[in-house]
């Protein structure tokens, strides 16, 4: 029974009711222990009765971590629905839940998503209500793959009700300390931040008044009951455990946190001695399997029948699934703290022996040891090993570090506190992975190991942003005596350092990898020989001749490069020296194999450079389409430096659109990457704010922004390069040309360099608008005439403009007219608002009446960017399941994008889609 609540039970049947329109809705409870947050769970359950699927899982304190534990006790009774799944995340459920192998093993990311697909399929023939109560203790890979699904569910009809408890290890109830009665570690739970919160407090105080009633009746009252409601401060837990009678209240003048230790006490140490030893089984079990719990205890002289003891006095339950739960976390914690060392490891080993051969009976065997146990270690690393390709890093590095501490030899024991410092990294857990790096350095004199340990620390250094520390790190382990093939990873993750460091350190890196013995079955030695002569002549620097892209990816692949994670580094390579049209075919390749591939993680970086491609060759509405949802997965997958790399350049192309109050959102949200990192889209976001100036005529505010990106430590990024052009127009409009004389000349070494003609039209453009104005005529002309056949209609489009307004100022009125109304007319079928102004008033001025403005070429403007990747693939024939393993959404959610999408265009089927799309 629920008492008080109405805010919380109003916020639940809305969430269900969602839910009955199809509509999915998450909301997580938040609050400090024992405030109710399972209750109102219960009433949820309550509420939703018969017309919901209930699926449900409890985050259980552990000492370890089992890879996707919470996952699969939540998804257990969907099993049967895996084979509705698209391959690769069938096939990577299998991997996570040890139900089959997933080739090249299980992408977290990719489980992530294929958790939103199971919910869907669960939820295809009535609503579902999924419920995880103590979220704080789940594993971390059951944790990321459960908000993955929560944050892209949409159509489905799936209810998700979150509860966690507030973190903090003196976290209060009522103003007590129960932080004693806990074990274990907490998850991280930052990646909750932007779900729909609730957080629950005390209740009111009429409804702790009845609570109280109903628990005591008259056994309690005057100064005691004030005394107990006052202390309590609505926190149920606390009034419904501790003493019952004004007597046991008043009784010793204990603290209030002492007595509601000993309350909880209490209630185990009444109980018989076997039944006491079940408990304690049945707490150090992680999965609350009645059958493991029973055979564990029975070896500890505890039979079946010392259970019935514990639930007669209501401490523990068993389901209709044959699972124990306790009462209370806070209970079991409890019993586990009250038992002396030897008996929770007796406990531990009573349970490893009890189950199968696996990793959890590994771990408890584990947390048994007290002595070095070269075996066990072995099968710990055993343990760790299975847990990485299932993408449980932080679990492996818990195995990996207690494998280390049961090790006898120091050697052994130093190599596996190697692969936990790793293994911390990789799971981001970088205060951790320091500690352990530290550990081991101290343990060994190994080059090898010590440069391992030094790109630990590197990595952990670059994701706080501290990218010089980092670069030096990365740089001097790989100058020391290891393989080259070791060298050459190291020093590719260099060169990602030395991007954000400035031009030099990127020289440097790349100087030493071009220098690197590599031999040609090396599967990185394409790649180090394509980077030099890609990015090297764009600085100024002497490089072999470069490759085509292509021919390097296939030799890389050829030579065993994993495909497209290794591959992506060629993408933005390409883009360094110009070579655009090699990134939209690779980046496009690259793409549709991830997809395919299931290889979600590196999608966001893959769209990045896709877009940014699309954008360089004027196609702003694909490269909409495709940062649109790069940014959403980046969000959705915590990766904070493609997040912030997306938001800039979906600003930039609002800033095209002159969409001004969502080019600065977008830029302050790319400036904001949501971690202690400098934002990496820092170059892109300002060069967006300065296209949004240079577009509105304020030449000041843009050259200003411009030309500190162009001088500064970002100019040779490819953003910061790409916008010379803009600085140089903005710089002559201020009659301040001299502001952009040292960026231009760079440019024009860069576009020597790059050799294409689209550049070099660029380069003449810039060298019309700074003079002298004699030659300014055969420059526009010039590179006009170059803009032919490069395919980008927006840079032709800005050469023609700023032509006219030559030709117009010169009072060569006729010969403007028609480079200002070509201008126009692609400005316009671009959506380029702020330059279709300008050509327009260019028009008017050469005394020709310009056309009203356009309006939007098409129906598909009217689509957001979703409906617009959707729609294109729905007339390509694609059925919603083939669009929703492409998209990673549920099939429900692209019918009903469909749905929305079809009175957009005026249509009512996919034949007549197809119809439109074709014209």
């Amino acid at each position: 029974m629920l008492y008080g609540r109405e805010r919380e039970r109003a916020a639940v049947d809305a969430l269900l009711d969602g839910a009955r329109g199809g509509r999915s809705g998450v909301l997580l409870l938040r609050g400090e222990p024992g405030i109710g947050k399972t209750a109102v769970l219960e009433y949820a359950v309550a509420a939703a009765g018969d017309g919901f699927r209930v699926v449900r899982a409890t985050g259980v304190e552990y000492e370890a971590e089992l890879p996707f534990a919470g996952l699969s006790l939540l998804l257990a009774t969907g099993l049967d629905r895996l084979d509705a799944l698209p391959g690769p995340q069938r096939r990577s459920l299998e991997g996570a839940f040890g139900l089959g192998e997933a080739p090249g093993g299980t992408d977290r990311l990719l489980a992530g998503l294929a958790t939103l697909g199971l919910l869907a399929e669960l939820a295809s023939e009535q609503p579902l209500l999924c419920v995880v109560d103590d979220v704080q203790w789940l594993d971390r890979s059951s944790l990321d793959a459960l908000l993955i699904a929560a944050r892209r569910l949409q159509a489905e009809g799936v209810a998700l009700l979150l509860a966690a408890r507030d973190t903090g290890a003196g976290a209060d109830v009522g103003g007590v300390d129960v932080g004693g009665l806990d074990v274990g570690a907490e998850a991280d739970l930052g990646p909750l931040a932007g779900l729909p919160e609730l957080r629950l407090t005390g209740l009111a105080e009429p409804d702790a008044l009845r609570l109280l009633d109903d628990r005591t009746g008259a056994a309690l009252t005057g100064p005691a009951r004030r005394r107990l409601l006052a202390e309590a401060a609505g926190n149920p837990l606390a009034l419904v455990e501790l003493p019952s009678t004004e007597a046991d209240l008043a009784s010793g003048g204990l603290a209030l946190t002492s007595r509601l230790r000993i309350a909880f006490h209490g209630q185990v140490t009444g109980l018989p001695p076997a039944t006491q030893t079940l408990l304690l089984v049945a707490a150090a079990e992680e999965n609350g399997e009645l059958a493991v719990v029973l055979a564990a205890a029975a070896a500890l002289g505890a039979g079946a029948d010392a259970l019935e003891p514990a639930e007669r006095a209501g401490l523990v339950a068993v389901g209709a699934d044959r699972r124990f739960a306790f009462r209370h976390p806070l209970l079991r914690a409890a019993v586990l703290q009250r038992a002396p060392l030897q008996q929770r490891l007796a406990a531990h080993r009573a349970l490893g022996e009890a189950l199968e051969d696996g990793d959890r009976r590994t771990w408890h065997l584990a947390l048994a040891a007290t002595a070095p146990d070269a075996g066990l270690a072995d099968a710990l690393e055993r343990t760790a090993a299975r847990a990485e390709a299932r993408g449980a890093h932080g679990g492996a590095a818990a195995a990996y570090e207690r494998a280390a501490g049961l090790t006898p030899d120091r050697d052994g024991a130093t190599r596996r506190l190697v692969l936990a410092a790793e293994a911390a990294t990789e799971e981001g857990k970088l205060e951790l992975a320091e500690a352990l790096a530290e550990r081991a350095g101290a343990r060994t004199d190994s080059v090898f190991a010590h440069a391992l340990l030094d790109q630990v620390r590197a990595v952990a250094q670059f994701w706080r942003g501290a990218y010089p520390a980092a670069y030096r790190l990365l740089l001097d382990a790989a100058a020391t005596d290891i393989e080259p093939a070791h060298a050459a990873r190291m020093l590719l993750q260099a060169f990602h350092a030395a991007w954000y460091v400035g031009e030099e350190p990127v020289a440097t890196v790349l100087d030493r990898l071009a220098a690197l013995p590599l031999g040609a079955d090396e599967p990185l030695a394409p790649l180090a020989r394509h980077l030099p002569a890609a990015v090297l002549p764009a600085l100024g620097r002497p490089a072999g001749p470069l490759p085509d892209v292509r021919a390097t990816a296939a030799a890389a692949r050829k030579a065993g490069a994993e495909s497209p994670v290794d591959l992506v580094q060629l993408c933005g390579a390409t883009l360094v020296l110009g070579r655009d049209h090699e990134t939209l075919e690779l980046a496009a390749e690259l793409t549709a194999e991830a997809r395919a591939k299931g290889t979600v993680g590196v999608l966001p970086t893959l769209q990045f450079f896709l877009a940014e491609a699309e954008l360089f060759h004027g196609r702003h509405r694909d490269a909409e389409v495709t940062a649109t949802e790069g940014l959403a997965l980046a969000r959705d997958t915590g990766q904070a430096q493609w997040t912030s790399q997306l938001a800039s350049l979906l600003a930039c192309l609002a800033a095209l659109s002159g969409a001004g109050q969502r080019c600065a959102e977008l830029a302050a949200a790319a400036l904001v990457p949501g971690s202690a990192a400098p934002a990496a889209g820092e170059p892109w976001a300002h060069w967006a704010l300065a296209l949004l100036d240079l577009g509105r005529g304020r030449a000041a505010a843009a050259a200003d922004r411009l030309h500190t990106l162009t001088t500064g430590p970002y100019r040779h990024h490819v953003g910061a390069t790409r916008a010379v052009p803009d600085l140089v127009e903005a710089a002559v409009r201020l009659g301040e040309p001299e502001r952009a004389a040292e960026p231009y000349e760079r440019f024009a070494r860069w576009a020597g360099a790059a050799g294409t003609p689209w550049a070099e039209a660029l380069r003449l453009r810039c060298q019309a608008l700074l003079g002298p104005d004699e030659l300014a005529e055969s420059a526009y002309r010039a590179a006009l005439d170059l803009h032919e056949g490069a395919h980008r209609p927006f840079e032709r489009a800005r050469t023609a403009l700023l032509y006219g307004e030559w030709l117009r100022r010169e009072r060569r009125r006729t010969d403007a007219r028609p480079h200002l109304g070509a201008a126009l007319e692609t400005f316009e079928r671009l959506g380029a608002e702020p330059w279709a102004d300008r050509a327009r008033a260019e028009l008017t001025a050469t005394g020709t009446a310009a056309p009203a403005p356009a309006a939007a070429a098409g129906a598909l403007t009217a689509l957001t960017p979703q409906e617009l990747q959707i729609a294109r693939l729905a007339a390509r024939g694609l059925t919603n399941r083939d669009i929703a393993a492409q998209l990673f959404l549920s099939p429900r959610t692209v019918g009903h994008h469909l749905y929305k999408a079809y009175p957009k265009l005026g249509i009512a089927s996919r034949t007549e889609l197809a119809a439109l799309l074709r014209g």
